[in-house]
């Protein structure tokens, strides 16, 4: 009987055995569906370089939530939960990295401003400087200029106060033809052309002025009164006149700065009706260029 019952027993137990293996394995708990979106929103937050290393200590505590809601559980409230802590631990670090990315932004836009400011306050005051500095330059130039205008014209004052002494001296009159210093017929002997001994002086005054200014051109005129023929008061007059060049040019003024010319009896000053006027008109005169350039 014993017997009986234990080969009915066996195959019954087996497939009890399977049975309850089966049931077993159906009821192990299931991870929450939920985990998986969870951990791919914490993977992206930890592959962005700008987000991750700006708020580790959060990254740490939302992997330790996502880890915690991917275990099973058969507890769908406590899942839900872990789930709902995963999910906000993940917001949180998202957003405390996002908050120090956009004040670490705000600080650099801050320090950039200040540094423009500065640079510009810089070159600003470099302008400024720069400025002054052309000023002053221009200011010393003016001055500078100023100086050398007041010597030069106080030089020029003084160039032409020793010019019109020596011209004083001279003893000429001042004409639009230049100065005009007039030589009586003492220089020569009646009829003659040759120059008389001992009467010099005046021309030893003008060879001496015009030594000092080189610049200075004279012409020599001769003149007669009305005496005798025409033709040969012109040539005695044109024998005077270079006679008084030669004079000149003999006491080392270049004959290039001396014009001799015989007028005759053509340019009287005086009537030739009477001796004192016939004396007057027998005469030298020069006529030296009194402008500052010397050109005829």
């Amino acid at each position: 009987m014993n017997a009986r019952i234990h080969r009915f027993s066996s195959p019954l137990s087996g497939v009890v055995v399977g049975a309850l293996a089966l049931g077993a394995c159906s009821a192990l708990p299931a991870p929450s569906p939920g985990a998986e979106a969870a951990r791919i929103r914490l993977a992206q937050l930890q592959a962005d370089p700008q987000l991750a290393r700006r708020a580790p200590e959060a990254l740490n505590a939302a992997e330790s939530a996502v880890r915690e809601a991917e275990l099973p559980h058969q507890d769908d409230e406590l899942a839900a939960h872990r789930l709902l802590m995963a999910e906000r631990s993940i917001d949180i670090a998202r957003a405390l990295a996002e908050r120090r990315l956009a004040e670490e932004q705000r600080e650099r836009l801050v320090v950039q401003r200040e540094e423009a400011r500065l640079h510009a306050r810089t070159r600003q005051a470099d302008v400024a400087r720069d400025d002054l500095s052309s000023a002053r330059k221009d200011a010393e130039q003016s001055r500078h200029q100023a100086e050398v205008a007041r010597a030069e014209a106080s030089t020029a004052q003084q160039a032409g106060a020793a010019v019109q002494a020596r011209i004083d001296e001279l003893e000429g009159r001042p004409t639009d033809r230049g100065l005009v210093i007039t030589l009586g017929d003492v220089l020569f002997g009646s009829g003659e052309a040759g120059l008389n001994e001992g009467v010099t002086p005046g021309l030893d005054r003008i060879a001496a002025f015009m030594e000092v200014y080189p610049e200075r051109t004279a012409t020599v005129e001769g003149h007669t009164d009305s005496v005798g023929r025409g033709d040969a008061n012109l040539d005695l007059s044109q024998r005077r006149a270079d006679a008084v060049k030669a004079y000149l040019v003999a006491r080392g003024i270049s004959a290039t700065r001396i014009v001799a010319s015989g007028m005759g009896e053509h340019m009287p000053i005086a009537p030739n009706d009477s001796a004192s006027g016939r004396l007057r008109n027998r005469r030298v005169d020069i006529i030296i260029d009194t402008r500052s350039d010397g050109r005829r």
